[in-house]
């Protein structure tokens, strides 16, 4: 079997391009949706349940195209019709997202654009796998990582930038500021202009090309066959169907957190969806996502508490960093004062900080990776993003925050790149879309945990001050950075 070719440079970079257009509308979601939730009338501790869009979105759309892309193939290629159309949904979503004029659309507007995003954003990290032999994929995703920084950098300063250009940063209450608005309709050209660049600047290995080449399979040892006999998926499913259940009738019945219904809810509907899948022809797409759940390699699975720890942590900091520091560092928690609006937009001027530091990590961590390895480079990263996110809590000069963003980008930077290197050798090219979709799984769960319990102990424990949501979002940083070095480095990093 022949070796995969290396790609140069150019070719790395367009068939990473488009990630610049997919994090540029994250990005303007990440830092002005809290906003745009508080300005409509949302409470602090209701601001985890209205973004559950993002966590759901994910987890039942990125599966399901994963499972798609791998079995389609047409005149843009595999993975590249994906690409262009979310990317084309997206786009109207994001012109048509500032205009919403009630809480209830904003809530609904936020799940059609995350799906859309999600369509566009889950085949690229399988593109990467399907496009460059293991030795690349490390410089390989480390690409994305820099265009994901470089358009997160410019879309979180938009609503600061156009303030200073004299657009309006208040509006009267219940209505979105201006800079907002224009944020997202320049977001909604840059997202489809970028993601085009891809689409027609890059092509795709055929199926039966990616078949001939030497990684298209992984070790034999590295996949499992984990419960997957009828028997065993009906007792597991029924016990997860009772236990969510019970505990949706709990939270009711004693007037627990609402948010706990999320929890509870996800618990029930795997059982449920478990449960369906032993009822479907063996070639169904809901069995054979489930069977490739249960048959995951070693490697992801050691993997998936990573990122377990690593995304509870950036969900607690994407949704709690606006009050946290209109509140602490500005004073203010009414969205119509002059206060709280400058510090929802320095707010977007400290995300624009990580993911600018993010792109210049992108570039460090594939020499710090030869050096030390994955494994350690992952945990070195990730204990640097546990200290910034500290030290928001320690530090109360807002523009010395810009300090705690250089942390919070080198493990930002890691995060969207080691893990799939460490991945990715394991996985069957013929699965990678899948994989790729099933490991991001263990991106979504955690964000839906925090959604049912951060709220609960922001309010409970910590007397609804927001802050402490960035001092658990460190602890889980640091464990998921120690948590790494159980995970073997692939054969040939």
């Amino acid at each position: 079997m022949a070796a995969k070719p290396r790609l140069g440079f150019w070719q790395i970079w367009n068939m990473c391009f488009g990630f610049l257009g997919i994090q540029f509308g994250f990005a303007l979601q990440n830092a002005n949706v809290s906003r745009i939730f508080q300005t409509l009338g949302a409470n602090v501790d209701d601001i985890p349940l209205l973004w559950i869009a993002a966590p759901m979105t994910g987890l039942l759309v990125q599966p399901v195209i994963g499972y798609l892309s791998d079995r389609t193939w047409s005149g843009l290629g595999r993975r590249r019709p994906y690409f262009l159309g979310g990317a084309i949904l997206a786009s109207l979503a994001l012109f048509a997202f500032p205009n919403v004029g009630a809480l209830w659309v904003a809530a609904g507007m936020l799940w059609i654009l995350d799906a859309s995003i999600n369509v566009s954003m889950e085949p690229f990290r399988a593109f990467v796998g399907d496009q460059l032999p293991q030795e690349q994929r490390a410089a390989g995703y480390s690409m994305q990582s820099f265009f994901i920084g470089v358009g997160s950098v410019v879309a979180s300063l938009l609503p600061w930038l156009l303030e200073h250009s004299g657009v309006a940063n208040t509006a009267p209450s219940g209505h979105i500021p201006d800079t907002v608005r224009y944020s997202f309709y320049i977001g909604g050209v840059v997202l489809l202009g970028a993601i085009a660049w891809t689409v027609f600047r890059s092509r795709e290995y055929s199926p039966a090309e990616l078949a001939s080449f030497d990684d298209h399979a992984p070790e034999a040892s590295s996949i499992h066959d984990n419960g997957t006999s009828p028997r065993k998926w009906s007792r597991l499913a029924t016990a997860a169907l009772v236990v969510g259940l019970a505990g949706f009738w709990s939270v009711g019945h004693f007037a627990l957190d609402k948010q706990l219904y999320v929890l509870a809810g996800g618990v029930a509907a795997y059982g449920a969806l478990l449960l369906l899948s032993g009822h479907t022809a063996n070639t169904g797409m809901l069995a054979n996502i489930m069977r490739d759940l249960h048959q995951m390699p070693s490697a992801m699975r050691q993997l998936a508490v990573v990122q377990f720890f690593s995304w509870f942590a950036l969900f607690a900091m994407w949704i709690y960093t606006t009050p946290a520091v209109t509140s602490v560092h500005y004073g203010s928690s009414d969205p119509t004062s002059v206060a709280y609006n400058e510090g929802a937009n320095w707010v977007g001027v400290l995300f624009a900080a990580y993911n600018a530091f993010a792109a210049l990590a992108a570039i460090v961590i594939p020499r710090m990776v030869r050096a030390i390895g994955l494994r350690r480079s992952h945990l070195l990263n990730s204990l640097l993003g546990g200290l910034g996110l500290l030290s928001v809590f320690l530090i109360r000069d807002p523009k010395l925050l810009l300090l705690s963003m250089i942390g919070v980008g080198f493990a930002w930077a890691s995060i969207l790149s080691l893990p799939y290197a460490l991945l990715s050798d394991s996985v069957p090219a013929e699965k990678m879309g899948i994989y790729m979709g099933i490991f991001n799984f263990f991106i979504v769960i955690p964000q839906l945990v925090a959604v049912s319990l951060l709220g609960l102990l922001v309010k409970h424990l910590f007397g609804n001050q927001p802050i402490y949501a960035l001092v658990i979002g460190a602890i889980c940083m640091a464990v998921a950075g120690l948590l790494t070095l159980r995970v073997p480095e692939p054969r040939t990093a």
